[in-house]
């Protein structure tokens, strides 16, 4: 396991970009804000853009991650471009293979490709997936990807997916691919990325307490299965920093209630560990969960995460569907001046 000096020399930190607004919301006008905070991430010394992944998604519209990512890849400089998290398990693997490779080449390597499962049944059924089928599909998908940017021809006869003497001809710039992460909820799921020597890109949804014990038994399943402790070990986490605690708190109650609502709506509680609900006061679904208050406060709160699970590679989500761009502008500025710094001068720059 690398030391905790190692870990400390490549901190970084994104911006969770989000795609997701209020039907009501005039879409064009919503994608170009989205383009300006992309271009203050980069300007305040955020590392990365991420941006996420569903469809058929009401009470929202949604911009699908991978021509936005390939938008903004030009706005940031030499940021990552994180896709927090693609559901591999609803997608044909050529087509991902190179549309990922495609978006590496305009990017010029810097893709880092979360996967994840999915949860709601809608999209499973609009794909024509069974809920039962998700982790092996993703799976078999994911070691066809690896291997059409690794060889010349692929011959696979698979559960899923079929293909004889392919040969995919755009390939990432990055050797042998991208960076990749996998989202996991469930304990199993936790142990199975472990098992894969893949780093698991942590949720925003679970309470600290919860993430703890996980990332234990993530780093017992490692040692089972002897696999190196991964260099890059990522987190989600929602965040809203302001002049004091009370203001953060309240700016941010309304936009991460909704957002909340419309997650249990989807059954996102449901595929947590134990006996979560996100149908709870806004106190109790914030505590251990959330980063609101102060920039001090969230400083302290980040180094918590760093010495409890471990965490290098943080993804901030600073405003919510219907936030106005111009709160998450100020967040992103104070961000950058009072809780970047502390760690660039204390941890040096990923």
């Amino acid at each position: 396991m690398p030391s905790i000096q190692r870990m400390r020399n490549e901190m970084k930190f994104g911006v969770f970009l989000m795609p997701q607004h209020p039907r009501s919301d005039d879409p064009v006008r919503r994608f170009r804000e989205t383009v300006e905070l992309a271009r203050l991430a980069r300007d305040t010394g955020f590392d990365c853009v991420a941006a996420g992944h569903h469809y058929l998604s009401p009470p929202y519209q949604s911009l699908q991650s991978v021509p936005l990512l390939a938008r903004l890849a030009g706005e940031t400089g030499n940021m990552d471009l994180c896709l927090s998290v693609l559901l591999l398990a609803l997608l044909n693997p050529v087509q991902v293979a190179e549309d990922i490779a495609s978006l590496d080449v305009m990017s010029e390597g810097r893709v880092v490709l979360g996967l994840g499962i999915g949860y709601r049944e809608v999209e499973y059924e609009a794909f024509g997936m069974r809920r039962q089928d998700r982790v092996p599909r993703m799976l078999e998908a994911l070691d066809l990807i690896k291997r059409l940017w690794t060889e010349e021809a692929v011959t696979h006869e698979g559960r899923f997916f079929r293909l004889h003497e392919a040969t995919c001809t755009i390939r990432p710039v990055q050797k042998p691919y991208p960076p990749i992460w996998i989202a996991a909820n469930a304990d199993q799921a936790v142990v199975r990325t472990a098992r894969m020597g893949l780093p698991w890109h942590i949720n925003p949804h679970a309470a600290l307490p919860t993430i703890e014990r996980q990332w234990q038994r993530y780093k017992q399943a490692l040692a089972e299965a002897q696999q190196p402790m991964p260099a890059t070990r990522p987190i989600c986490l929602e965040l809203h920093v302001g002049p004091s605690h009370e203001q953060a708190v309240e700016a941010a109650r309304p936009f991460l209630m909704e957002k909340y609502q419309a997650y249990a709506a989807w059954g996102q509680d449901k595929a947590l560990p134990g006996e979560e609900s996100f149908q709870v006061p806004f106190e109790e679904l914030a505590r251990d969960r959330f980063i609101l208050g102060t920039p001090e406060e969230a400083i302290a709160q980040i180094e918590e995460r760093i010495n409890r699970i471990e965490s290098n590679y943080f993804i901030f989500r600073l405003g919510w569907p219907g936030m106005e761009a111009a709160k998450v502008m100020r967040v992103m500025e104070l961000m950058g001046e009072r809780v970047l710094p502390h760690f660039h001068a204390k941890y040096g720059r990923g």
